[in-house]
């Protein structure tokens, strides 16, 4: 059985621009599984999806507990290393999200991805320094991957908005960080200034309109991940199955869906 040291030395080692890491983020048991299936080299959770599959609105709405149940149960439904959308940290401040940190270690997880959002830069660089120490007493290993939220949310001017990356970036760095996520980036020149400014490993999201996955190592990205653009999908395939009955009487829509014993042999006895 492969260790929980194990595991996070392997998921670091993932993270390269030679081949990098792509990540088609799960947000149940289910999905899970079946993205492992697919060839995941690792698992990793979006936090809209795992907070919509669980009845709430993705923002920081989810109880800690409730996320840190689905983590442990993913953690322990695959084999690969899992990584997990923690939000903002689940807390009101650095020591709460101390303890959620505490509570991903002990779930099985390997890897966090942590946001700013709309808090001052300098609020995630306690936070993430909080988790660090978390770590440092669970006598563990975290990889640390924190959301820079510039581009994503529009925040500033066009101009403003990679120097202020940049700045964050070096914070978040110097706080504990072991990789810098920046979604909302597709265009090759932002993306490859981006990499060559960052010291630790680049995390972009992609979907349609982003490079490949090969374009985009070329470029210095060592990890791609689809954010909630996988249960995005998945949400339209129910809502196109439910329209056709609704509407037509007929059930074309099921005609590539996943065979029963195809998902039910993918989970745990």
């Amino acid at each position: 059985m492969t260790t929980h040291a194990e595991k996070a030395r392997l998921f670091r080692s993932l993270h390269t621009p030679s081949a990098p890491l792509a990540l088609a983020n799960a947000w149940d048991v289910g999905s899970a599984v079946v993205i492992e299936a697919a060839g995941a080299a690792a698992i990793a959770t979006t936090s809209a999806g795992v907070a919509w599959s669980l009845g709430s609105r993705d923002g920081d709405r989810l109880a800690r507990d409730r996320a840190l149940d689905l983590i442990a149960r993913i953690a322990a439904a695959v084999a690969v290393p899992v990584t997990a959308d923690i939000e903002g940290g689940f807390g009101d401040g650095p020591d709460a999200v101390a303890e959620t940190v505490a509570g991903v270690v002990a779930a099985g997880a390997v890897g966090i991805n942590i946001e700013d959002a709309a808090r001052p830069p300098a609020e995630l660089a306690s936070r993430i320094e909080a988790a660090r120490r978390a770590v440092e007493r669970a006598g563990a290993e975290l990889f640390v991957n924190a959301r820079i939220d510039t581009f994503l949310f529009g925040l500033g001017e066009p101009e403003t908005r990679l120097p202020e990356t940049l700045k964050r970036a070096r914070m978040y760095v110097d706080a504990g960080a072991d990789g810098i996520f920046v979604p909302g980036v597709a265009d090759s020149t932002t993306i490859a200034a981006l990499a060559a400014e960052i010291s630790v490993p680049l995390n972009v999201m992609a979907g349609p309109g982003t490079p490949p996955v090969g374009e985009l190592g070329a470029l210095g990205v060592a990890r791609v991940s689809l954010g909630s653009g996988v249960a995005q999908a998945a949400y339209a395939a129910a809502r196109r199955a439910a329209k056709e009955l609704y509407s037509e009487g007929t059930y074309a829509s099921l005609e590539d869906a996943l065979a029963y014993p195809e998902v039910n042999d993918l989970l745990p006895e």
